[in-house]
């Protein structure tokens, strides 16, 4: 069952929205704050967050430039009883994909919900990186060797897919703690290492080399 989490402080909008989307075959999760909707963000990955910018303490905004820090491919749809046009931009520009404003009626809700959702599926096809018979999933996240899936944790994938996009080219550690990390270069630090070798547990052991005193390299054949 697909995953909507609503984060909202206001119960009659949560109760109605709730109703909503349980008709419309959605499980619904609920926070009444920012940092209890970040917290179930993560643990949850929802397939679409529905977020309102005016709440106590943590306000939207905030919680919306932590989500996108978290992971940039949450979908994020703001609700906002604001008319500032600068406002709606900023969201949009820090990565929200939707932006509707109240008082709303419920089918305009459910009709974008459905657009972004739809959205992802069509475009999912698209989103897939390909080296040999492995295939990775942009949208969904995930590693499928021969058509089956395998788990990956968030810096296995951003490290995987930062190779598979650069077949047969030796990516140095400095680059691959920058990319997946975003550390400076700590020669001390083994964390490429270590998730480099959990990566090679989950595909062929041959397929990621390793170039001595550099840094590893994805092989397409």
């Amino acid at each position: 069952m697909t995953k909507i989490l609503v984060i909202d402080d206001e119960p009659d909008l949560v109760r109605f929205v709730r109703r909503a989307l349980e008709a419309e075959g959605y499980q619904m999760l609920t926070a009444t704050n920012g940092l209890e909707g970040i917290r179930l963000a993560l643990e949850q990955q929802p397939a679409l967050i529905v977020l309102d910018l005016a709440m106590p303490g943590m306000q939207g905004e905030a919680v919306l430039s932590a989500l996108m820090a978290q992971d940039s491919a949450y979908r994020v749809l703001i609700l906002s009883a604001t008319a500032d046009v600068q406002l709606r931009i900023g969201c949009l520009e820090q990565g929200a994909v939707d932006f509707l404003a109240k008082p709303f009626a419920v089918r305009e809700l459910i009709a974008r919900i459905r657009g972004r959702l739809g959205e992802d599926v069509a475009n999912r096809r698209k989103n897939r990186l390909r080296v040999g018979d492995i295939v990775l999933d942009l949208e969904a996240r995930q590693l499928l060797i021969d058509g089956r899936p395998t788990v990956l944790s968030k810096r296995e994938f951003l490290l995987l897919r930062h190779l598979m996009r650069n077949p047969d080219v030796v990516c140095s550690r400095q680059e691959l703690l920058s990319e997946v990390w975003g550390y400076d270069f700590d020669p001390t630090t083994n964390v490429v290492d270590v998730c480099v070798g959990r990566l090679r547990s989950k595909v062929r052991p041959d397929l990621i080399v390793t170039v001595r005193n550099v840094g590893y390299q994805l092989q397409s054949a």
